[in-house]
């Protein structure tokens, strides 16, 4: 068995479960509680103590908050956080400075690049790529009324989906499997199963190349 590392400047809080080969880096948080304001959406129930899974790396100044599982082999990059009650799955790489709100899943494989955000009550499954400043949003109220609370909905992306640098995605928008939105396109409405979109508002421009799929490779 191979002991969890975790550096002398890294906090890992009591009852967290570290798997076998999990690396903790230089002041990473592991199990931290959140803090919530009091207009916060997120849930207010006890959190289990997280769970990071074999093999994983937290890297430098990274946050894990209490309530999430972290799958094995994933490596979580300098400064990402990952907030409460997060599912990411095996072999899943999270950037450097990306977060990944509250109530999240992410499906094995997927890779989100640097300075991409995540929004609450998203779903992304298996091998989804998400390139750098990638924005997904969830709240159509932005704050107000509170009809947002029963309205709240992140992005659904769909396997082997591909979002280019800098798109932003609408709420409760769906990107169909094998969909590829555009850098800099905004979705306001759902993407069509392996279908190429770019612009604002995002426009199909043609079918995703036949070679370019998950099953060609």
């Amino acid at each position: 068995m191979v002991e969890p590392d975790v550096h002398p400047t890294a906090i890992v809080y009591p009852g967290t479960v570290l798997g076998e080969g999990v690396k903790v880096l230089e002041h990473a948080v592991v199990g931290k509680q959140p803090s919530l304001s009091p207009h916060s959406t997120a849930k207010r129930e006890e959190l289990e103590p997280a769970v990071i899974g074999d093999g994983t790396v937290v890297s430098t100044g990274a946050v894990v908050f209490a309530g999430s599982r972290i799958g094995a082999g994933v490596t979580l990059g300098d400064q990402s956080c990952v907030r409460e009650r997060v599912d990411v799955g095996d072999d899943v790489v999270i950037g450097r400075g990306s977060l990944v709100e509250n109530d999240t899943t992410i499906g094995p494989k997927t890779r989100i690049q640097a300075e991409a955000y995540i929004t609450a009550y998203s779903t992304l499954g298996e091998q989804v790529f998400i390139a750098p400043c990638v924005v997904t949003t969830n709240d159509n109220f932005m704050g107000r009324t509170e009809q947002r609370r029963d309205l709240m909905k992140g992005p659904t992306i769909r396997r082997g989906a591909r979002i280019g640098g800098g798109a932003i995605l609408l709420p409760g928008v769906e990107i169909g499997e094998e969909a590829f939105v555009g850098a800099g396109a905004v979705v306001t409405k759902n993407v069509e199963p392996r279908m190429l979109v770019v612009g604002n508002p995002a426009r199909v421009l043609r079918p995703v190349s036949e070679d370019e799929l998950l099953d060609n490779q």
